[in-house]
Parts: structure tokens; C-alpha cells; sequence
């Protein structure tokens, strides 16, 4: 598997929160000008069935691809590619089973792509929109490979697991943007209704400036590694990690980058989107891994121009307590997410008081409309923009060291290899050791 994503002119300056809202003001405008239609929007708007690829079949990868079929009765799914064959089958089988899109499901064998190349096959296979759920160490090649061949995408969180892999993300999407392609992202929270009017609510003034926001993300575990002895003989490297990929820092990114990147996500969400100025954080592994190599506990702190700052905890330690809520307090008023649902407290009050609604469902809902109308959503910026923001506070934790965005535009480790297959040798990097791994 070719894995030469390239590099992105991105480059990093210091920039303010003033400077940062008028280049993203300038950006959008030009994500929103009419550019040469693929053949896909073109025939999205002529009313013509869409064809959909999903990449990346486990049970997140499967549920998108009940949604996008829920989301648009014109539809069919033609198309599944995944790195091995069961999670194919299994993937298959539950979508035949779902009542409401079983006449939908139409992948005959020789569309049922495995391997480390299953992705490309499938992109080729004449799909129109692809579902990219596959490891994060492999979006930056699957999107970049999908956006050349002129598809529309749902892209999962996170995009990349280091800045590498980040800047091939932001160059696909403004490739995507050219191509007038669609790319709606998988940080779910902003497709939901309550959180959407909370966040409007934040930045029409509700609180007042933001000082400082809390943010946890506390869980257990997702999949726990096993113990090498389970190993069966004769399995590669790269099998044996890529069928535990949680565990791997190249392939997950850690569990602040690939699962605690939605509470990133919300915190960039409530800064309008504009990075923090640094980075420092602190944590390590509490629990034994098995020869995996993510810490299970970050606590991360983001500042802002002006001393606002961002604190983060994440933990994913089984038999603790749990909890995954945000707290923004400011000069007038605070604004909670938690349990009870959004809410302001202080000069003025509001809480939420609308229809709940399935932000999975919305997500897609709001893809193939945009496909349908002609103006493509383009989510692929500021999706690429949180995920460096989780990778900033990952490589914070594992140095010790401040990081700056600066620092995290720039940075030069590349953590997924440029060439992979079945036989290629990958030891198990270090855990990392804050004071002594170095920043790249």
C-alpha cells in the first residue's frame, strides 16, 4: 500500500484570533464559489441514483452507511472494502437485515474489496459518494485518493493521526472545495440540534467573552489489547496491530486524538474555530497495555490570544467514574453541557427546549441535500484544524513540553509508514516518556 500522501504548502505563522477569523472569512468564500462541477454533482443534481462505496467496516463504518441510505431514497450501496474479510460479512449482513434499506444493499461479491488496497478498488469501482470509515492513520491516503477521483465524502473524526498527515487532509480539502465535492465530518456534536442553538446562543454573547472553558471526556477503555501470548503464530506486525488498532499511537493517534477529539471539537467550536496560541499537559499509562503504546490519561491545557484557556481531561481507565460534559465560563454567565442537556446560567438564561434530534441521521441528511442542491458542504477545514488540535495536546502530553500551533503547523513526524503490506516489519515504538521524547 502506496502511503505518499505528499506535502501541503500549510505552513504556520502567528496568528491572531482577528487574523484567523478574516483568513477563514476569505477561506469560506472561496469554499462557496462556483467552481467546474465533477460528475457526481452533476448527476446528483439531474436526480440520477447515487452510488455509495463504505470504507471501513466496523460498526461505526456500518451505522454511516444505514444513515446515507436513510438519508436519501435514491440511493443504493454498491461497495465495501475493508483491510480483512469479516468485518466485510458481518458489515453486509447487518445492512440486509434493516427492513427500511434491504432492497437497498446491492454488493455482489466482486464489490466486496478486502486488503490493504481495498480502499483504491473500491474508489474505482463507480461510486459516488464514499463513507470513509476506516483507522484514522490511513484517512489522509483514503480521502486524498477519493477527492482525485472526484467523490463526495463522509469523513469520520479523526482525519490523521499526526500533522503530516493533517496537512494532506487540509490540501484534500481544498481540492474537495475546487471540485465543488461534498465533505461532511464525522464530529458528530455539530450536527445536533440543542448543541448547534447552544453554541449560536455562546456566540451571539449569552455569557458574555469566554475566560475559560473545563472540558471531560471521561470513559472507560474502548478495546483493550490483548496479551502477546494471544497472538496466533504465524500473524505479521502489521495484522496483529491493525486488528487492535486502538492500542497503536500510529494507526488511532491515542484516545484524546481518536476518541476525545469530539470534546477538542467543542472547545474549538466555542473558540469560533480559532486555534490556541499552546498548548502544555501532562499524563501517562495507569493501566498495563500489552504491548500497546497510548497513555490512558491525558489532562491537556489550550490558551488562547488574551489568556483564555481551555483544560481537558480525558481518561479511558475502566471501574471510574465517568463523565463527558463542558463548562464555559464567562464575564456575564456560564454556559454547561452535561446531563440535563445545554443550558446558560448568569445575566441571561436559556436552556433547550426544541425537538431532540439524531445528529448520526442529520449528518447525512445534510450531506446528500448539499449534494442534491449543487452547494456541496466542505466540513474538511475546520474537521483537520480539531483533529491537529487533539494531536497538539497528544504530543504536549507525551513531550512535556509546551507546544505552540506554530510548533504543530510545522511539525515534521510522520507516524504512519510510506509503504505498507501483510510482511512489512513494525516494531511497536516506545511508550512515549514525557522529559525525554522529543518533538518533531
Amino acid at each position: 500500500m502506496n502511503m505518499n500522501w505528499g506535502h501541503s504548502n500549510f505552513q504556520g505563522q502567528p496568528t491572531s484570533r482577528r487574523q484567523f477569523l478574516k483568513t477563514s472569512a476569505v477561506a469560506s468564500a472561496a469554499l462557496a464559489m462556483p467552481a467546474i462541477l465533477s460528475r457526481n454533482a452533476g448527476a446528483a443534481e439531474n436526480g440520477e441514483t447515487l452510488r455509495i462505496g463504505l470504507i471501513g467496516c466496523g460498526g461505526r463504518g456500518t451505522g454511516a452507511a444505514s444513515q446515507a441510505l436513510q438519508a436519501d431514497p435514491n440511493t443504493v450501496l454498491v461497495a465495501l472494502a475493508d483491510a480483512f474479510p469479516e468485518p466485510v460479512a458481518k458489515s453486509l449482513d447487518s445492512l440486509q437485515k434493516q427492513k427500511a434499506i434491504a432492497d437497498r444493499v446491492k454488493v455482489p461479491p466482486e464489490k466486496q474489496f478486502v486488503g490493504l488496497d481495498a480502499y483504491q478498488k473500491l474508489i474505482d469501482s463507480g461510486v459516488d459518494v464514499v463513507l470513509q470509515g476506516a483507522p484514522p492513520g490511513f484517512r489522509p491516503a483514503h480521502v486524498r485518493a477519493a477527492v482525485i477521483a472526484g467523490k463526495h465524502q463522509f469523513v469520520e473524526k479523526p482525519i490523521a493521526t499526526d500533522a503530516v498527515g493533517v496537512r494532506s487532509v487540509l490540501e484534500s480539502a481544498r481540492m474537495a472545495a475546487e471540485k465543488k465535492l461534498a465533505w461532511v465530518a464525522g464530529l458528530c456534536w455539530r450536527y445536533d440540534t440543542a448543541r448547534r442553538e447552544f453554541f449560536q446562543q455562546i456566540h451571539s454573547g449569552a455569557i458574555g467573552d469566554i475566560r475559560a472553558i473545563y472540558a471531560t471526556y471521561l470513559t472507560g477503555p474502548v478495546k483493550p489489547m490483548p496479551p502477546a501470548s494471544q497472538r496466533p503464530a504465524g500473524m505479521g506486525d502489521v495484522e496483529w496491530q491493525l486488528r487492535h488498532w486502538y492500542n497503536f499511537v500510529w494507526v488511532c493517534g491515542d484516545g484524546l486524538v481518536e476518541q476525545a477529539v469530539h470534546s477538542v471539537d467543542k472547545v474549538m467550536w466555542a473558540m469560533q474555530d480559532v486555534p490556541p496560541l499552546k498548548a502544555v499537559a501532562s499524563g501517562g499509562r495507569q493501566t498495563p497495555n500489552n504491548e500497546g503504546n497510548i497513555f490512558d490519561h491525558i489532562n491537556v491545557v489550550y490558551e488562547w490570544e488574551g489568556g483564555v484557556r481551555a483544560f481537558l481531561g480525558q481518561r479511558q481507565i475502566s471501574g471510574c467514574f465517568n463523565e463527558n460534559s463542558d463548562f464555559l465560563m464567562g464575564s456575564t454567565g456560564q454556559g454547561i453541557i452535561d446531563g440535563r442537556g445545554p443550558r446558560i446560567t448568569g445575566a441571561q438564561t436559556w436552556r433547550f427546549r426544541g425537538q431532540p434530534n439524531n445528529m448520526y441521521q442529520t449528518e447525512h441528511d445534510e450531506l446528500f441535500a448539499s449534494i442534491r442542491s449543487g452547494k456541496p458542504i466542505n466540513d474538511g477545514i475546520w474537521e483537520a484544524n480539531s483533529t491537529l488540535a487533539g494531536i497538539m495536546g497528544r504530543m504536549a502530553a507525551y513531550t512535556g513540553q509546551e507546544i505552540t500551533w506554530e510548533m504543530m503547523q510545522n511539525s515534521q513526524e510522520q507516524l504512519v509508514p510510506e509503504t505498507l503490506d501483510w510482511k512489512t516489519p513494525l516494531p511497536v515504538a516506545p511508550m512515549a516518556m514525557p522529559g525525554r521524547t522529543k518533538f518533531v
